[in-house]
């Protein structure tokens, strides 16, 4: 491809796939929760949510600076520092693990996340990430709630299914444990 100095140039090497359809979501306000996602449409299983690209803060300019801001709380762990995932990547709530609706990879060679669904959501439903086992807030989900009482910790095992993967029922098999990302 020629360009001019008045033509951009085009980098194809980094081809992001948010160009294929994707569920309409709207932002809604949780009076606990805060900022969230939430589906318009019903989403089957094993959709493509969302690719977020990633603004990367190199590790000393993180320790120096982002960590003494509320970035701290939206950051994920990424090689050579700390990802801030732009668009939906940082407004997605909190599940716990088992409980979550939405699983992601990241992609360190193109700088992105990739948000799935990992069961079909209804419309008007919360889509929700899982942060990790040890929250640094007081945690307002339903799956809380739930793993307090005898059914929901066999609801949490029971869920825990789709992490494993050697399983059959698993949507992605490459899909990372939670544990650790943030």
């Amino acid at each position: 491809m020629e360009t001019s100095a008045n033509t951009p140039s085009i980098d194809t090497a980094c081809s992001v796939t948010s160009l294929l359809p994707v569920p309409r979501v709207e932002i809604r306000t949780h009076s606990l929760k805060g900022r969230g996602v939430y589906a318009v449409e019903r989403i089957p299983k094993g959709t493509l949510v969302s690719t977020s690209p990633i603004l990367l803060f190199p590790h000393k300019e993180y320790a120096e600076h982002g960590r003494f801001t509320r970035l701290d709380d939206y950051t994920y762990t990424w090689p050579g520092g700390q990802a801030l995932a732009l668009g939906l990547g940082s407004i997605f709530n909190h599940e716990p693990i088992g409980y979550e609706n939405i699983g992601f990879v990241r992609d360190i060679d193109a700088q992105v996340i990739n948000y799935w669904s990992l069961r079909d959501i209804e419309s008007g439903e919360e889509l929700c990430i899982c942060y990790g086992a040890h929250v640094w807030f007081e945690d307002h989900s339903e799956g809380s709630k739930d793993r307090r009482s005898p059914q929901g910790t066999q609801a949490a095992t029971a869920a825990q299914g789709h992490r494993d993967s050697s399983s059959e029922n698993s949507p992605f098999l490459a899909l990372p444990s939670c544990d650790g990302l943030f």
